[in-house]
């Protein structure tokens, strides 16, 4: 018999992955570089259970370009560590519309995936954007109980600035997807 390997959690090793430059974008001489479409901040705060910063984790963000498209000339990841506070900021394109199962359109939203000490696995959800139209007639969106619908949506904070704040678990804990 094979003895046990024990588990281990991810993380919390981020700064071997960590590229500051990857939260921005839309930075000079960056894969976006003269992509054409609104410029956004998506940013937010992680917190544990306790409601604790989760200083140590590790954001990646996928998104279709203005477009609606997810190849077609934007690149869409970006990465970027939280701080001290469990904050989290990129700076990109805001996403249009997507298509979706059938012939259903999606929201424009973007993929955030968290990665932190603790997790046995990353945990994955979406930031959609707050007074989108599409919003309610998303397909992912329509499944989630809409007592908890709000933890998926961006809100505005400013001039094209759009805050997601992010609960790991207990009260208020974010809507996780299967990935």
């Amino acid at each position: 018999m094979t003895p046990a390997t024990a588990s281990q959690t991810a993380g919390p090793y981020w700064h071997m992955i960590d590229f500051p430059e990857w939260a921005d974008l839309l930075r000079p001489g960056g894969p976006n570089e003269g992509v054409e479409g609104e410029r956004i901040t998506l940013a937010g705060r992680i917190t544990d259970g306790d409601g604790a910063a989760v200083a140590d984790g590790l954001v990646e963000i996928w998104q279709a370009g203005p477009d609606g498209a997810y190849e077609a000339g934007f690149h869409g990841f970006g990465r970027c560590a939280t701080d001290a506070e469990g904050g989290f900021r990129f700076t990109t394109l805001k996403p249009g519309a997507t298509p979706g199962p059938g012939n259903s359109t999606q929201a424009p939203h973007i993929l955030v995936t968290v990665f932190a000490r603790g997790l046995m696995k990353h945990v994955v959800t979406r930031a959609y954007f707050a007074g989108e139209a599409l919003n309610a007639a998303d397909p992912v969106l329509n499944l989630v109980d809409p007592a908890r619908r709000g933890t998926l949506v961006a809100q505005p904070e400013g001039a094209g600035v759009w805050r997601l704040d992010i609960r790991l678990q207990g009260e208020g804990e974010t809507v996780f997807l299967d990935a």
